[in-house]
């Protein structure tokens, strides 16, 4: 008998660890339990959804591992592309209103202009303001005054004189070479181009006339193919219509004889009368309004 109660002493040992249990009766001895979650899988930190991640197909075997959960897509581009395109938007926007308020003369050469004031001005937060200020300020139209804004830049009249002479330097080659080989028909397909700065004169809106006298030379100026000299002379076209420095002037007058003029030029470049053509370019541009 002693030998019998020494075998089954030795098949379960007992230890004072094997006897503990924790408060609420469950025993705390033993062998570690190994969590569910870490038996055969790797989850990647996914979190576990209940008893149904303990769920397998029957035909799975016994410690293979799960399939791995699809991987989540990939965040959309399209909201921040709406962004950028709603950003660069209003960005725009705000540089025509500046280009349009610095050539009806609303924006006043020498004065100082926040972009906070700017802004409320115009409805938005200063940093479409700023953003737009600094390509005028590349374009010179405008100079940073630091601590302060931007000062509209003070033009002269040599500073005029400059653009003309310039602008001539380029236009009026080309037009004459335009002369020589463009049909009369396409000429005469900008006729309501020249029409609309006739009627933005009469009614003496000045930023309206600077918007339809650049599309009519930009007009006569793309018939050329150089889409380099449209943007050179765009630019420089863009520079002549800031007003200048001192007091307004009255322009009505100047303003309706100046859009006259492109009437006139379609009407010698149909003709091909190199000539008047020549002249009418220089004094057109000497003129200060076109």
């Amino acid at each position: 008998m002693e030998r019998s109660r020494a075998r089954d002493d030795a098949a379960t040992p007992s230890t004072p660890r094997e006897q503990a249990s924790s408060p609420d009766g469950t025993q705390v001895g033993g062998p570690p339990r190994v969590p569910e979650q870490a038996r055969g899988e790797h989850t990647h930190g996914t979190p576990r959804t209940g008893h149904a991640d303990r769920r397998r197909p029957a035909s799975a075997g016994a410690g293979a591992p799960a399939a791995a959960p699809p991987p989540a897509p990939a965040p959309s581009a399209e909201p921040g592309v709406r962004r950028t395109v709603r950003r660069h938007s209003v960005r725009g926007q705000i540089l025509d209103a500046l280009r349009t308020a610095l050539v009806s003369g609303e924006l006043v050469p020498g004065q100082v202009y926040s972009g906070p004031a700017l802004g409320e001005r115009f409805g938005v937060s200063a940093t479409p303001v700023r953003e737009a200020m600094q390509q005028l300020v590349l374009e010179g139209a405008v100079e940073v005054v630091p601590n302060r804004g931007f000062r509209v830049a003070e033009r002269t009249a040599r500073d005029l004189a400059e653009l003309a002479e310039v602008r001539a330097l380029i236009e009026v080659p080309v037009m004459l070479g335009l002369a020589r080989t463009v049909a009369a028909e396409r000429w005469a397909e900008l006729r309501p181009l020249a029409e609309a700065t006739v009627a933005a004169a009469a009614c003496g809106d000045l930023a309206a006339y600077g918007e339809h006298d650049r599309a009519f030379h930009g007009a006569l100026l793309r018939l050329s193919g150089n889409h380099q000299l449209v943007m050179v002379a765009d630019e420089l076209h863009r520079r002549a219509q800031w007003p200048l420095a001192g007091p307004p002037r009255t322009i009505g007058a100047a303003l309706v004889a100046d859009a006259a003029e492109h009437s006139a030029l379609l009407d010698a470049l149909i003709a091909r009368d190199l000539p008047v053509v020549r002249s009418l370019v220089r004094e057109h541009f000497t003129g200060g309004a076109g």
